[in-house]
């Protein structure tokens, strides 16, 4: 009974004594123990030599002290310590690391493809425009070379001019601008005369697939005049390529092929210079890629022409004029687009097989093949609304108004959407049906941000069999408009260093607002010495400008200005007093525009606005002149006695929804350059002449909208803040200005819930 008590107790801990054991077991085996002698005499002798004759690591203890053997084995010598004195190393001047402005320099990354263009001073405007028009937006870099060129170049073209018409030296002068210019930015040059057609995809194509580590030299392989056996030129005609690395090795011997070789063609003299010093001749095939090519004859038509060559050519030579060039752009452009969509829908195939052997079957295939999913709300604020509409009007307007007539863009797009319908119905069902619609009876479309616009449609439709007999249905359909490939849009290039001229127009009842501007404003701007010029233009009424000299409406806001120059020596704060009975922004632009040099950054405040050098910096990026204007939405704070009712409200209000809103029915604030303001006023004169009150019945804002092509800029700006105040509403001025003004303080006196909130206190106290 006791036996086994004691094994049920040793039990749980055999295993850890059994590991112990065998631990010190094999620490003991892998361990070459060397005894140490006891006196001092005898010390080490014997076992260093032991040590370093059969190369032995022997386990000694601690206290034992190592010795060193003398020169001659034999004199024992002890460690003396020594003192090292310290001696301060000098320090170098650390070298300055350049570093390159783009990232891609620096990791000696370069663009894959370089074309240039060979034109003459007589071709320039016709086929070389027609070859620019053609490629230059599918080639990242397209440069002309000419021997001579016209006093006017076409607009949008890159031409460098070597100022000689003899056709070896033009090609030698272009070899050399492109190796001082070009060679370490480009891995692949190709060179091409202005009357070739270049299928310029198919070119991009062809050296994505190419080593750039290779001398090749590759186009169209021709004799040379007299059938010299020795190697093979490239016909220029048809273009050709160069690798970058034989240009590189072309470099140092370019000179002699100038003054040495002798040939009356340009592509003979650079195919003798390449094959004499790069020992490399033309090749039109290279690690299993052709380099196809077509001679077009006279008044060839390209929608008629059956050759194989012709359909995969890259190039195509001669093309007689511009007419011609645009016509085999459209041909080669519709068999791209034809290959495309045959891969699409090869794409969706596969797609729509591997589905049917997925987990959930078909219904993992999402509709239409290939596009992204609709997006899935997960709460409530999120679901996407669809948009009502018939034939002729939409349910859902701009304006708030609940119906108004489709025009423009939006009927161009229900009557596309309807006419795709029917084309894809009739394509479903033909030859046995025919299908003609007689009314939309239902529209209904959405915008989804993760796919495109989505359209479901409930048309009334006659439907024709092939014996001819006919009945009316109703068929439900669905459509997708998918979004297209995301392109970077290429903007001018600003910088956040030019002067702003802040624009601050004041009535007689911004008065109370002056003291708290001037405070943020001279801590933001004044303080910080900011690029920015700060100008006050004064609003007099008939009859406030009449007792300017007794009483000043502003008289104080003028003392202020004077006594802040004295404060701060270096700034000047200019104003300008005008009369008017009904101030529009655009008469009191005309005004400041007259007194400012055309390339004047404005910006035209309030003096309720909170301004900042952060909304200053954007004021400048997002303001591009000859390009685009910027009207910033401020965040505009709630009235403290409803907000913040029985509450002592925050020194600070931060942006969140029960503080504020971005007041969308102002359009005060705006950045604008003055040169943009005067070609649009221009344009606008016509219109003034035949009636004056359009000057008060449009803001800025509108006149950029109605008469200026600029693109307009209307975005929230969160560093653009303004404090509650009551706007005076003008009614001198247009009834949609009026109306948004009174919308403005409406909107701007608290949130729904905080207004539902307030009237439910005043029941409730009315109610006792």
């Amino acid at each position: 009974m006791r036996f086994p008590m004691l094994i049920s107790l040793i039990r749980p801990i055999g295993p850890v004594v059994i590991g112990i054991s065998l631990g010190f077991t094999l620490s003991l085996l892998s361990v070459t123990w060397v005894e140490e002698p006891c006196d001092a005499d005898s010390k080490s002798g014997d076992e260093v030599v032991l040590a370093q004759e059969g190369n032995l690591k022997g386990a000694r203890r601690p206290n034992s002290i190592s010795t060193v053997n003398g020169e001659n084995g034999d004199i024992e010598e002890d460690f003396e310590p020594r003192i090292v004195p310290y001696k301060p190393v000098k320090q170098s001047q650390p070298k300055k690391v350049f570093r390159a402005k783009y990232i891609s320099t620096e990791l000696g990354i370069r663009e894959r493809l370089f074309v240039g263009v060979m034109t003459s001073k007589n071709t320039i405007n016709t086929l070389g425009v027609a070859v620019n028009r053609t490629i230059s937006h599918h080639l990242e870099s397209v440069v002309f070379f000419t021997g001579m060129r016209n006093r006017k170049i076409p607009h949008g073209m890159f031409v460098v001019t070597h100022g000689d018409e003899r056709l070896i030296w033009n090609m030698f002068q272009t070899v050399k601008y492109v190796l001082e210019h070009y060679v370490a930015e480009y891995d692949w040059f190709y060179f091409v005369q202005d009357d070739t057609y270049t299928e310029a995809d198919r070119l991009k194509a062809l050296v994505g697939h190419l080593s750039i580590d290779r001398n090749l030299y590759m186009g169209s392989p021709e004799e040379f005049i007299g059938g010299e056996p020795e190697g093979r030129y490239c016909y220029g005609g048809f273009g050709y390529l160069l690798s970058r690395t034989l240009l590189l090795r072309l470099k140092p011997f370019l000179e002699n092929c100038r003054n040495d070789i002798l040939s009356a063609r340009p592509d003979e003299w650079l195919g003798r210079c390449i094959i004499d010093y790069a020992n490399t001749n033309c090749v039109d095939e290279h690690e299993g890629l052709q380099y196809y090519h077509f001679e077009m004859g006279k008044n060839s038509d390209p929608s008629k022409e059956e050759n194989v060559n012709f359909k995969n050519a890259l190039a195509v030579h001669p093309v007689s004029d511009p007419e011609q060039m645009y016509r085999l752009h459209k041909h080669f452009t519709e068999i791209e687009l034809q290959r495309t969509y045959s891969e699409i829908e090869k794409l969706q195939a596969e797609i729509k097989n591997i589905s049917e052997v997925a987990f959930d079957g078909n219904r993992s295939a999402q509709w239409p093949i290939g596009i992204n999913p609709p997006f899935e709300p997960k709460t409530r604020f999120e679901v996407l609304r669809w948009e009502y509409f018939t034939e002729d009007q939409v349910y859902s307007c701009t304006d708030g108004s609940p119906k108004c007539e489709l025009h423009g863009i939006d009927k161009a797009d229900v009557t596309d959407v309807i006419e795709t319908a029917m084309g894809e119905l009739n394509k479903k069902y033909k030859p046995i049906l025919h299908l003609k619609k007689q009314q939309l009876i239902n529209g209904y479309r959405r915008f989804d941000p993760t796919r495109g616009m989505e359209y479901t449609l409930d048309l009334q439709l006659e439907v024709v069999n092939q014996k001819g007999r006919s009945r009316s249905i109703t068929k439900r359909v669905h459509l997708v408009r998918p979004l297209s490939q995301i392109e970077i849009i290429p903007m001018p290039y600003v910088t956040e260093a030019t002067r702003v001229h802040i624009i601050l127009p004041m009535t007689v009842h911004d008065r109370s607002d002056i003291n708290q501007f001037f405070q943020v404003y001279a801590d933001n701007f004044f303080e910080t010495s900011e690029n920015a010029v700060l100008t006050f233009l004064f609003i007099y009424d008939p009859f406030e400008a009449q007792q300017v000299n007794q009483n000043d409406i502003f008289g104080d806001v003028k003392a202020k200005i004077n006594a802040y120059e004295r404060k701060y020596p270096t700034v000047k704060i200019p104003w300008i007093s005008v009369k008017t009975e009904a101030p529009s922004q655009i008469k009191i632009m005309d005004i400041i525009s007259k007194k400012h040099p055309v390339d004047t950054l404005f910006f035209v405040a309030s003096v309720s606005t909170n301004v900042n050098s952060e909304f200053l910096n954007r004021c400048r990026m997002n303001s591009i002149n000859s390009w685009q204007v910027f009207f910033p939405i401020h965040f505009q704070d709630y009235s403290p006695d409803i907000a913040y009712h029985n509450q002592q409200p925050p020194v600070n209000i931060d942006l969140v929804k029960d503080s504020g809103h971005f007041d969308r029915s102002v359009f005060d604030e705006a950045c604008f350059y003055n040169a943009d303001y005067m070609a649009t006023r221009t344009r606008m004169a016509s219109d003034v002449q035949e009636n004056e009150e359009i000057l008060e019945t449009l803001d800025v804002y509108d006149m950029f909208i109605k008469y200026s092509s600029l693109h307009v800029f209307r975005a929230v700006e969160p560093a653009l803040h303004q404090k509650y105040r009551y706007q005076a509403c003008n009614p001198r001025l247009s009834e949609e200005i009026y109306h948004r003004c009174v919308q403005s303080n409406l909107e701007s006196l608290g949130s729904r819930s905080q207004l539902a909130m307030l009237l439910f206190e005043q029941e409730q106290g009315n109610s006792t």
